[in-house]
C-alpha cells in the first residue's frame, strides 16, 4: 500500500510520468523525537531543497525517524518539520498528496496477488476513475520497464522485481518527492545495480536512507547522523569519507 494521500478537493497530477513541478524544501527548526524516553532525533535544524538527498548512519541513529517524520509517520516531540509550507503534523495529508515513502520490504505495501491490480488499487484508493488508473499503471509499468510483468502473481517475483513493483505504485500517483528507506538492502547485486539506474534515471526528488555507500556516490548531498544528530553534512565524498571513518 502506498503512504501517500490526496488532499480533499487539491488537484491530482495530471499524469503518471515524472513531475515537471520544482522540488520541494524540507525544513526541520529545532526538532527532536523522544520515545519510550530514548531521544531519537535531537534538536534537529537543517533545511533540504537537493534534488538527491542521502542520510546514513548506524543502525538506531534515527535514519528512518527522520525519514518517516517528513510525511507525519512520526511526530516530533518538539520543534517543526515544514514541508512546501505545510506543517507534518497538521497538514500530513498534503504533504503525502506529493511524497511518495518505498519501504525497505516491499511486502510492506504490495497487498494485492497480481501486480496491475495492485497498481490500480492504490489510484482508485486515491479517487481516480478506471480510465485514469489504467492509464496510469501502463505508465508506471512503462516507466521501469516492467510492463511484462503486468500480469504476474506478486509471489512468483523475486526481490529486486517486487522492489520495482512497490516502486511503479509510488511513481503512478505522480509524487514530487520520494522517501526510501534501504531500497537495496534485500537485492542482490543484479539487482542492486538495476535499482541504481532506475533511482539515476528519476527526476524526482529523492531522500534517501541508506546502508548502500556507493548508491550515494553521485548524490548532491549525504547527510551522516549519529544519535540523533547530524555529525556531517555535505557532499557525497566528504561525508561519506568521514562516516567511513567514524565505522571503522
Amino acid at each position: 500500500m502506498n503512504h501517500t494521500d490526496r488532499s480533499e478537493g487539491g488537484p491530482r497530477p495530471t499524469a503518471a510520468s515524472p513531475s515537471t513541478e520544482r522540488r520541494q524544501t524540507i525544513v526541520f527548526d529545532a526538532v527532536s523525537v523522544v520515545r519510550e524516553g530514548r531521544t531519537v532525533l535531537d534538536g534537529l535544524s537543517l533545511t533540504l531543497t537537493e534534488r538527491r538527498i542521502g542520510i546514513v548512519g548506524r543502525n538506531g541513529s534515527g535514519k528512518s525517524t527522520l525519514l518517516k517524520s517528513l510525511i507525519g509517520l512520526v511526530a516530533p516531540t518538539e520543534g517543526t518539520i515544514i514541508v512546501d509550507g505545510r506543517d507534518s503534523i497538521t497538514d500530513a495529508r498534503a504533504i503525502r498528496a506529493v511524497t511518495g515513502f518505498l519501504f525497505q520490504n516491499p511486502d510492506n505495501q504490495i497487498v494485492f496477488p497480481i501486480v496491475a491490480e495492485d497498481l490500480a488499487f492504490g489510484l482508485k484508493n486515491h479517487g481516480f476513475d478506471r480510465a485514469q488508473t489504467a492509464a496510469r499503471v501502463d505508465a508506471a509499468l512503462d516507466r521501469l520497464d516492467i510492463r511484462a510483468l503486468g500480469r504476474r502473481r506478486i509471489h512468483e517475483l523475486s526481490g529486486g522485481e517486487k522492489q520495482l513493483v512497490a516502486l511503479a505504485g509510488v511513481l503512478a500517483l505522480g509524487p514530487k518527492t520520494v522517501l526510501f528507506d534501504e531500497p537495496t538492502s534485500q537485492l542482490d547485486l543484479h539487482n542492486r545495480n538495476r535499482f541504481r539506474a532506475v533511482l539515476a534515471a528519476m527526476p524526482e526528488q529523492a531522500v534517501v536512507v541508506a546502508h548502500d555507500l556507493e548508491l550515494l556516490d553521485d548524490f548532491d548531498r549525504v547527510l551522516v547522523i549519529d544519535a540523533g544528530r547530524i555529525v556531517a553534512d555535505d557532499r557525497p565524498s566528504r561525508a561519506l569519507a568521514l562516516y567511513r571513518e567514524r565505522s571503522a
